[in-house]
């Protein structure tokens, strides 16, 4: 009797585990960013030794911004001829280059890439999917859908760090648009990137 309830414990353990990993109960909480906490990020060109401040990207024309964890790029991607036809760059930075990462990722991605080595783009707070991460159900959806889709995720370094999507108006516009990642490839939905967009006046 007594490892029949060891036994039964440990189950119930198991699936009281399973159960929350596959709610938000035990993610960190994201922290909204302020347009002051961004515009002054500097970001290294992935093309040459060029170091912007994120301000650039956006302060004439706005931008999509995608702080890219995963390589989900091709949704964002089919909107760059709306983008180009409103003059609203797409831009994706990164928290780092291991490897093949940006060589690998740049044929999905219909846009300029940065590295973003102080990772602003993934914060104030920064959030870490971390092991039940690999129990959550979404998750596994989400990277059976990348894989099939060719893509390779990036599990080195500070891969398990989760990003976002921001849409960025400029001068004092600020953050139209800002979608925090809650699991790996957890997508914006692209109509509310669209209707974000269409809110920028630009700089005459």
């Amino acid at each position: 009797m007594g490892m029949w309830a060891v036994g039964l414990g440990a189950v119930g353990a198991a699936l009281t585990g399973i159960f929350l990993a596959n709610t938000d109960l035990c993610l960190t909480k994201a922290a909204n960013a302020t347009l002051q906490y961004l515009e002054d990020a500097d970001l290294h060109s992935t093309t040459d030794e060029k170091v912007i401040k994120a301000k650039s990207l956006w302060e004439t024309n706005g931008a999509v911004i995608m702080a890219v964890t995963s390589k989900e790029a091709s949704a964002l991607s089919s909107l760059k001829p709306q983008l180009e036809e409103l003059g609203v760059p797409l831009v994706a930075v990164v928290k780092e280059d291991i490897g093949t990462e940006i060589r690998d990722f740049r044929p999905h991605f219909a846009g300029d890439i940065y590295i973003d080595e102080q990772k602003c783009f993934y914060g104030p707070v920064k959030r870490r999917m971390g092991g039940l991460g690999f129990i959550r159900l979404g998750v596994w959806q989400n990277v059976m859908r990348a894989w099939r889709s060719g893509y390779q995720g990036n599990m080195n370094g500070e891969g398990f760090v989760l990003g976002g999507v921001f849409v960025i108006g400029p001068a004092e516009q600020g953050i139209l648009l800002e979608h925090r990642e809650k699991e790996f490839g957890d997508k914006v939905d692209t109509a509310d990137v669209l209707e974000a967009i269409k809110k920028i006046v630009p700089v005459k």
